[in-house]
C-alpha cells in the first residue's frame, strides 16, 4: 500500500507524461458499431447502453494505457443510466487498474459526519460487510468539494491515510461562472485563495516521499494568472488541471500549475482524446487509434514546456 502521490508521480515519471484521460462517454458520440453490437445482445435496454459505454472505455484504455498514467471517469455519465450504468463505472475502474493505470474518480463528493464517511469508505476505502470489511469501488483517488469545510474533508483524508489513496479538492474550476463564487473577496484574498490555504493545511500530515500530499487540488487551465498564486499557496499539492483542449486551455495556460522541473500537476483532456475520431473526421472504427494519436499529441505539446 504505497502513498498515492508517490504512485502517481512515479507513474508520470515512468511515462514522461503528466496527463490524464477523462472518460466522459457521452452516449450519442459513442461509435454506432459498438452500440449496434450491444443492441443485438441486450435490445433497447439500459443494460445495452451500459455495455456500450464499457466497451468504448475498454477500447480507449487499451489504446492509451502504455502512454498515459491515469484515467478520470466522470461519474455523471454512468449514474445517468442507473445501476447498470454504475456497473459500467465499476468495471471501468477494474479494467483500467488491471492495465496499470491510476484511476481518479470524478464524483465531486462531499457531506458531513457519517454520510461523508460512507462516501469516503465506498469510493476509497472499505465498507462494513457480513464477515468484515470489503473494498467496493476502490478508486485510487476521488474529487471532492470543500464547501462544507473540514468536517466534510477529514473522513476522506482518513481513508487516504489508511489505504494509500488520494483526493483532489476543488479550488479553482475551469467553468466561466466559477468567478461568481471563487473570485469573491474574503478579507484580503479571493475565495479560491482562502480555500487553497485550507487545502494546504488539510494535506500537511499526508505528504509522501516525493514531497507531494495525498490531498491535491483541482485548478483549472483557464485561469493561468490565478494558478500562479495558487501554486505558491499550495507548494505540496498535486494539481489536477481540467480545461485543456476542448474547454479552451492550452499548454502555456497550464504551465503555472507545474514546477520548473515539470512536476506538480497532471492535466486532463476528455473530449479531445476520447472523441478525437470525430475531430479528425476519421471512420468510427478507428476511434481507439485516433484517441492514442491525440494522447501522444497532447504529451508532445506539454513536453515543450520544460
Amino acid at each position: 500500500m504505497h502513498h498515492f502521490a508517490d504512485r502517481l508521480t512515479n507513474r508520470i515519471s515512468q511515462l514522461s507524461n503528466p496527463t490524464v484521460v477523462g472518460l466522459d462517454p457521452r452516449f450519442s458520440q459513442i461509435p454506432e458499431f459498438i452500440k449496434a453490437a450491444a443492441l443485438i445482445r441486450h435490445g433497447k435496454t439500459r443494460e445495452a447502453a451500459a455495455q456500450s459505454i464499457l466497451e468504448f472505455n475498454k477500447g480507449i484504455i487499451d489504446a492509451v494505457c502504455d502512454v498515459v498514467p491515469a484515467v478520470k471517469p466522470q461519474i455523471a455519465f454512468y449514474e445517468c443510466y442507473g445501476w447498470e450504468g454504475f456497473r459500467a463505472y465499476e468495471e471501468t475502474i477494474r479494467y483500467a487498474q488491471r492495465k496499470g493505470m491510476i484511476v481518479i474518480g470524478d464524483g465531486k463528493r462531499n457531506d458531513i459526519g457519517s454520510t461523508a464517511t460512507a462516501y469516503a469508505e465506498g469510493h476509497l476505502g472499505q465498507v462494513a460487510f457480513f464477515d468484515g470489511l470489503v473494498s467496493i469501488l476502490d478508486t485510487d483517488a476521488l474529487t471532492v468539494t470543500p464547501y462544507l469545510g473540514s468536517d466534510g474533508i477529514k473522513p476522506f483524508v482518513d481513508q487516504c491515510q489508511k489505504y494509500g489513496k488520494g483526493i483532489f479538492v476543488l479550488v479553482r474550476t475551469s467553468n466561466p461562472s466559477a468567478e461568481e463564487i471563487q473570485s469573491q473577496a474574503v478579507g484580503d484574498h479571493l475565495m479560491d485563495e482562502h480555500v487553497a490555504s485550507l487545502v494546504e493545511s488539510w494535506g500537511r500530515e499526508a505528504i509522501g516521499e516525493n514531497g507531494f500530499s495525498a490531498v491535491g487540488a483541482v485548478v483549472g487551465a483557464t485561469y493561468p494568472e490565478e494558478a500562479k498564486i495558487l501554486r505558491n499557496l499550495m507548494p505540496n499539492q498535486l494539481f489536477l488541471v481540467p480545461g485543456y483542449g476542448a474547454q479552451g486551455g492550452g499548454a502555456q495556460d497550464v504551465k503555472p500549475c507545474f514546477y520548473p522541473n515539470g512536476t506538480g500537476a497532471i492535466v486532463n483532456s476528455s473530449r479531445g482524446i476520447i472523441f478525437a475520431y470525430k475531430a479528425k473526421e476519421k471512420d468510427e472504427k478507428s476511434f481507439a487509434e485516433c484517441a492514442r494519436e491525440a494522447a501522444l499529441e497532447m504529451k508532445e505539446d506539454l513536453a515543450r514546456l520544460f
